[in-house]
């Protein structure tokens, strides 16, 4: 049987708005290169980053309740001018963390 996957937590913030807006600039630099850019995907940045600030200033460190913040709060958000989903914002955000803890995330190690 497969052992169980450890949680990975970030270290607690030391400035959640500046955390917030690395990613925010990030995130909105990824979804530009991974497509097309679009007028939208700062947008979808912008909101993907205010998730992840209140749930940071609210104590919250575990990369994927993080995740799962980011992924239930951006189902409200209007993707029709977008080619991306809440799904891949979602993803993209634990991407760009796991790369920001220097973890290695390709073939589940």
């Amino acid at each position: 049987m497969a052992e169980p996957i450890s949680p990975i937590t970030l270290p607690p913030p030391q400035d959640a708005q500046q955390e917030g807006q690395w990613l925010q600039e990030t995130l909105h630099q990824w979804l530009d290169h991974e497509f097309i850019p679009e007028p939208v995907n700062q947008d979808i940045a912008k909101r993907a980053a205010q998730v992840f600030v209140r749930q940071r200033m609210e104590g919250e460190n575990d990369v994927g309740s993080l995740v799962i913040a980011i992924l239930t709060e951006m189902q409200a958000f209007d993707f029709s001018k977008s080619f991306y989903s809440e799904f891949a914002v979602a993803n993209a955000v634990s991407d760009l963390l796991l790369d920001s803890l220097g973890i290695d995330r390709c073939c589940g190690q």
